[in-house]
């Protein structure tokens, strides 16, 4: 036998791991195609807020576009809700680059409308992250948050490629913390490709450069390693991990508190979060889960193939339905080896929103036309030529050549500085508030007319008993007569 003491870090006291919940913003977001609705979350929003969280986080771009487009939800009174019952913890959103939820970038004062109005409504802690691991971009909302006196934190979004190298994120990390002077550093790993091995060496280099700031780990667990990988994170030198509350864990999204709590104390590492609380909570989604047919969490397979394409797996699912509409649906593997075929040709951009959907799209013409770069759309020239900030490595030159000429001939070669767009906003929409204004600088035509015109927003959720939820489904099935049994007592 071995002693099991020999794992169990040496320093006295134990180090205190710092825990950032996930459930309500990305785990669902993974699970759930980010349907969980502001009722769900407001019951159990003040257990939340007493179970011991660092910070949670709640609404980022792709909630507030699930909210306004097909939830008819304002996602502004999501936060003012949830800030109202959670009092103590801090909440927290992050900005994606410069595109907020475009694909393109918007201007610069877009950029601080959205964070004033953030913080205004209730969040507390505010980051950025961009897919080309560009600091200017990143710093555009970073600024001013720190300007508005809330905490900050800076991503080093993480993928695989011969440019992706730990001198990079070093120099990433270095620059946030010189140029942003930010709270906190958050290696984000959308994609779930950290391994062990490579947790090992990125966590000591990034840990140097950093200081005493709190440096997070958030990880997905698509390869099944997330959880080892947090492990071996910690006893590198991070001292926080992204975590959501199971059933609401593992599949696409995190690991579960349940299991890294566990996990942590026998090591002998500090989680101060509520075990019982975390369990109410967790009973919470799995009744929500039942009553509304929703999936749950569940361990994936490991799958060394996702290390290649390195697809999130929202995509990958989009990806099975487009090709079974279009009688394709043999072509799948071939899909996804396009992807990592046009991933290198471009130049390895992170798979993540927006350059992954680049990425997927391009592939999809590719295979489905039959030659490859016959159809260029417009966002993949404009990546191509640098609007979205500077590229880690260049674009292969006999493909530059074709995107350039089967692109649209309109996308000027040298992208243009943007022009303010506020001033445009407030002339155009004279009685809109500055949230509405906001959500207006996103949306086109009636999408927020439309959300405005749904109406007061649900906020209580009722768990059907289980006769009514059964003749619910039964008539949902046609059945015309049903005949109960009165069992004698």
């Amino acid at each position: 036998m071995t002693d099991s003491s020999a794992e169990r870090p040496s320093a006295e006291p134990a180090r205190t791991i710092a825990v950032v919940d996930q459930t309500l913003r990305d785990a669902h977001q993974c699970l759930w195609a980010t349907r969980m609705t502001t009722a769900h979350m407001l019951p159990i929003a003040p257990l939340l807020d007493r179970i011991g969280f660092a910070r949670i986080e709640v609404i980022a771009a792709i909630q507030f576009d699930v909210c306004v487009r097909f939830l008819k939800e304002d996602p502004w009174q999501r936060v003012r809700l949830m800030r109202q019952r959670v009092r103590r913890t801090p909440l927290s959103s992050f900005l994606r680059s410069k595109n907020i939820v475009s694909f393109d970038f918007v201007p610069d004062d877009i950029v601080a409308l959205w964070v004033e109005r953030l913080v205004a409504n209730g969040i507390t802690e505010i980051g950025s992250f961009d897919g080309l691991n560009d600091v200017d971009n990143m710093l555009a909302a970073l600024k001013v948050a720190r300007g508005l006196g809330v905490r900050t934190f800076g991503a080093l979004s993480y993928c695989l490629s011969p440019v992706h190298t730990d001198e990079l994120y070093v120099k990433t990390a270095r620059e946030l913390v010189e140029r942003g002077n930010v709270d906190a550093i958050w290696l984000k790993d959308a994609g779930g490709l950290l391994t062990v091995d490579r947790i090992r060496t990125l966590v000591p280099a990034v840990r140097k450069v950093i200081g005493n700031r709190r440096f997070e780990l958030h990880s997905h667990c698509l390869t099944g390693v997330a959880p080892l990988v947090y492990l071996e994170g910690i006893k590198a030198g991070a001292d926080c991990i992204h975590t959501s509350i199971a059933p609401l864990a593992n599949g696409a999204a995190q690991p579960s508190i349940q299991s890294m709590a566990k996990n942590l104390r026998a090591l002998g590492y500090r989680v101060d979060v509520d075990d019982a609380l975390v369990e109410q909570v967790g009973e919470h989604f799995r009744r929500i889960a039942e009553q509304e047919g929703k999936p749950l969490g569940q361990v994936l397979e490991y799958d060394t193939f996702h290390y290649e394409h390195q697809i999130p797996g929202g995509m990958l699912s989009n990806f099975r339905v487009q090709l079974a509409e279009l009688g394709l649906s043999h072509k799948f593997q071939e899909l996804l080896e396009e992807c990592a075929r046009v991933r290198r040709e471009l130049g390895y951009p992170i798979m993540i929103t927006p350059f992954a959907q680049f990425v997927g799209i391009q592939a999809v013409l590719n295979v489905v036309h039959g030659e490859r770069y016959r159809h260029v759309p417009d966002e993949v020239k404009k990546y191509a030529l640098g609007y979205y900030g500077k590229l880690l490595a260049p674009v292969d030159a006999d493909v530059l050549d074709r995107i350039v000429q089967n692109g649209s001939s309109r996308i000027p070669l040298k992208p243009e500085p943007l022009e303010p767009g506020l001033v445009r906003l407030r002339k155009q929409y004279p009685n809109a508030s500055d949230d509405e204004l906001a959500l207006r600088s996103m949306y086109a035509g009636r999408q927020v007319d439309d959300m405005l015109a749904a109406g007061p927003m649900v906020t209580e959720y009722v768990f059907e008993k289980p006769l009514v939820r059964l003749i619910r489904e039964l008539a949902a099935r046609r059945i015309s007569r049903v005949y109960l049994s009165m069992a004698a007592s």
